[in-house]
């Protein structure tokens, strides 16, 4: 298996430059993604979880080190060269959705198309191709408020997907969900992963992590433990 993305002695700060006062969000993290590999990144609230995300995620920089995604050191771009990776090479599933509620979700898919300057019938029929994928073939003129939790991830799981990024991000992507449509969910990340998609997913729950191919845990912003689920061995 390829790797897909890599980060190399990683640290990220918050503070005022000169000030006393700062924060060590991450502190030189080393973490490589394989191709096809879904892993968990677990830790408690703080642990630096999230800011990693958004790292990886190209939706901010680390004060030290180096990231790289494909064969792109991210850590050194400008800001919209930042935008122009993270819009090509990585798909987001979020929590709360974050669909557009005034579109269908055959307009949300095709946002990230239409930025990128993709002729009308080439969104359309790659929308239309990914609302199939994900079981909404009825729910493409919907919007997203005439569908349930678990569609609206669907749909969010169909945009993610839209540019076939490199990358996976998915942040609590089954929070809201009652179980038996978390499972749902699990159920088509599972199947993405069988596709060969790389899946990097944030989550407190031991049972998400578990099905995962690799459980990272962090803490106090350095990781404590890399491993494979127990299932796994």
């Amino acid at each position: 298996m390829g790797l897909i993305a890599s980060v190399k002695n990683l640290s990220k700060i918050y503070g005022e430059p000169g000030s006393p006062v700062c924060v060590h969000a991450l502190c030189d993290i080393d973490l490589d993604f394989i191709a096809g590999q879904c892993v968990a990144l677990c830790g408690q609230s703080g642990s630096g979880k999230s800011t990693l995300m958004n790292i990886v995620g190209c939706l901010d920089r680390p004060t030290h080190g180096q990231y790289l995604l494909g064969d792109v050191d991210v850590a050194g771009l400008s800001d919209d060269e930042r935008s122009d990776i993270r819009g090509q090479r990585v798909g987001f599933v979020f929590q709360n959705f974050n669909l557009i509620p005034q579109l269908s979700v055959a307009e949300n898919l095709e946002i990230p198309l239409f930025y990128q300057g993709a002729p009308a019938h080439k969104r359309s029929a790659r929308a239309a191709e990914l609302i199939e994928r994900v079981g909404l073939q009825d729910r493409g003129h919907h919007r997203p408020s005439e569908l349930s939790g678990g569609q609206q991830q669907r749909a969010a799981i169909a945009r993610a997907l839209i540019n076939d990024p490199l990358l996976i991000l998915a942040d609590e992507p089954t929070g809201n969900l009652d179980t038996t449509t978390a499972e749902q969910i699990l159920e088509l990340f599972d199947d993405l992963r069988s596709q060969g998609r790389t899946i990097v997913m944030v989550t407190h729950e031991p049972d998400v992590a578990a099905r995962c191919d690799r459980i990272v845990t962090l803490r106090d912003g350095r990781i404590i433990s890399d491993t494979l689920p127990t299932a796994q061995g």
